[in-house]
């Protein structure tokens, strides 16, 4: 049986460099759409809050400053 023509060392090595940049490029591509997808769930949940918020007659600092109460209590609590 006949084999086609054997590529060289440069040939495979220019292969794998072309098929490594279209990878780094897809993986770049993937990456923005993951990206995008992390600020859209972020979005989505900060307007969550908000209208949790809004809801309860809250503003921000409000809220802060009773996390921030709730946050040192237990931290109290777990070191007692």
């Amino acid at each position: 049986m006949a084999r086609g023509q054997r590529k060289t060392i440069e040939e495979k090595i220019a292969e794998k460099e072309k098929l490594i940049q279209a990878l780094k490029t897809r993986l770049k591509s993937e990456q923005g759409e993951l990206d995008a997808l992390y600020r859209e769930k972020r979005d989505r949940d900060l307007e969550g809050l908000n209208q949790i918020l809004s809801d309860a007659g809250m503003d921000i600092d409000e809220a802060s400053d009773i996390l921030q109460s709730y946050i040192q209590n237990r931290e109290e609590e777990q070191s007692a």
